[in-house]
């Protein structure tokens, strides 16, 4: 692929501003300063710099954010900041959007992709992609929530039990809470449902994928499609 074609399909601008970039001595490719934006190279394990920041070639992106508090999953927020304010440009450039959402309230791991196939196979209920939250309740939680939880609670605009794919206790006031399914606000509904209020929301996996200990607030980072559901 031509280098001008690796910037551009990568997010670093125009076709225009990428043979600007190389032109202008700002593109390495491993060691070597290419100044050619013609010039063929392989995007097999490829690695290239813009300005000294060295930036791994994909395909399709797919990466995980540990989301803090106080943004919203929306290109056009209303309330709060963007989620993605918090990606680099190219990222935003090449559109890439979360996989499903998480409320401005809500932490831990949210994945971005600009694989629309990829998005439907995860957040669609037919794949059974499992989304582990850890919750936080104002009340102390009990057997029988846990039991209505597991069995299924009905939401007021859905008249069909919403059922968790797995319920257990963490301490007097904690859950962990997992689902294949994601309706709006489900967690915080559900725990309602069952006669408790949700004060803490974190996702701590998607699919085979753990929220890693060093990913800091609002940080993020590439990730393996096999990472996450291996063999969708």
């Amino acid at each position: 692929m031509q280098l001008r074609q690796v910037l551009f399909s990568q997010g670093f601008g125009t076709r225009r501003e990428c043979d600007a970039l190389i032109q202008h001595g700002l593109v390495q490719v491993g060691e070597r300063l290419v100044d050619d934006p013609h010039e063929d190279v392989d995007t097999t394990g490829l690695v290239f710099s813009v300005r000294g920041q060295a930036w791994p070639f994909h395909e399709r992106a797919l990466l995980m954010m540990n989301k803090p508090p106080g943004y919203e999953c929306s290109r056009k927020p209303k309330h709060h900041p963007s989620v993605m304010s918090l990606l680099p440009s190219p990222l935003r450039l090449r559109e890439v959007q979360p996989i499903g959402r998480l409320d401005e309230d809500t932490t831990g791991l949210l994945l971005f992709t600009d694989d629309g196939a990829l998005i439907h196979k995860l957040t669609s209920p037919k794949w059974h992609v499992p989304k582990l939250y850890r919750v936080e309740c104002a009340e102390p939680v009990t057997a029988a929530q846990i039991e209505q939880l597991l069995a299924g609670v009905v939401l007021h605009d859905d008249p069909l039990p919403v059922r968790a794919a797995a319920c257990e206790a963490t301490g007097e006031r904690g859950l962990l809470l997992t689902l294949t399914e994601g309706k709006y606000h489900q967690v915080r509904r559900m725990v309602a449902a069952a006669g408790n209020h949700v004060t803490a929301l974190q996702r701590v996996a998607f699919g085979a994928l753990q929220l890693p200990d060093d990913l800091r607030s609002g940080q993020w980072r590439w990730v393996e499609r096999e990472a996450i559901a291996p063999g969708l």
